[in-house]
C-alpha cells in the first residue's frame, strides 16, 4: 500500500480504529447504489466486519484505497485509490474514490484523484479507468476535472442507472 501527500490530504493505510468511518460510507450511500454495495437487511456488513477487512488488508484484486486524511484536522473522510480493472486490461487499473457526505464539495475527491493519477503515472501505468452511474454527477465533474473522458462504453442498468466507462491516459 502507497502513502501520498497533498497540500490538504494524506493518504494513508487504513486503520481498525476507524472502521466506523468506513461503515458510516455503507450507510450514506445513495439508494440507487447496487444492494451488494449497501448494508443489508440483516445489518451485514456491521462494524465488526469492516474491522476484519480493514486487519486482512487490502481486499482481494484491490491495488489500495487508501484512506484520506484530511491533514488539518487529521479527520479520514473517505478513501481513493486503484482497484483491479475487471472489465478491462490488467495493467489499466481503474480509479476509485468515496468521501463521506460532510466532506463533499470542498475539492477532496479531486486533490485525492490527482495524487493517485500522478502516482500511477510514475507507477507506469498508462491508462486508467473508471466507471459511475450515470446519476452520479458530482462523481462525473470530478472525473473530467483530473483528465477523464467518456470511452463510450456504456453498460445498461434501468434499476440502478446505466454505468459509464471513463478513460484517461498517462
Amino acid at each position: 500500500m502507497f502513502v501520498l501527500e497533498t497540500d490538504r490530504l494524506l493518504l494513508r493505510p487504513w486503520r481498525v480504529s476507524e472502521a466506523a468511518v468506513q461503515h458510516e460510507m455503507w450507510t450514506e450511500r445513495d439508494p440507487r447504489v447496487p444492494p451488494h454495495r449497501r448494508i443489508r437487511a440483516d445489518g451485514h456488513p456491521t462494524v465488526e466486519d469492516v474491522e476484519g477487512w480493514i486487519r486482512d488488508g487490502a481486499p482481494p484484486g484491490s491495488l489500495g484505497l487508501p484512506a484520506l486524511e484530511v491533514k488539518a484536522t487529521g479527520d479520514v473522510v473517505g478513501y481513493c485509490g486503484l482497484i483491479a480493472n475487471t472489465h478491462g486490461q490488467e495493467d489499466e487499473p481503474e480509479l476509485a474514490y468515496e468521501l463521506l457526505r460532510r466532506a463533499w464539495g470542498q475539492g477532496y475527491a479531486t486533490e485525492a484523484a490527482q495524487a493517485v493519477l500522478g502516482w500511477a503515472r510514475e507507477s507506469g501505468y498508462r491508462r486508467l479507468w473508471a466507471t459511475v452511474r450515470d446519476w452520479n454527477v458530482a462523481s462525473l465533474r470530478v472525473l473530467a476535472k483530473v483528465g477523464f473522458v467518456e470511452s463510450g462504453r456504456v453498460e445498461k442498468d434501468a434499476v440502478h442507472g446505466d454505468s459509464l466507462f471513463l478513460t484517461t491516459e498517462l
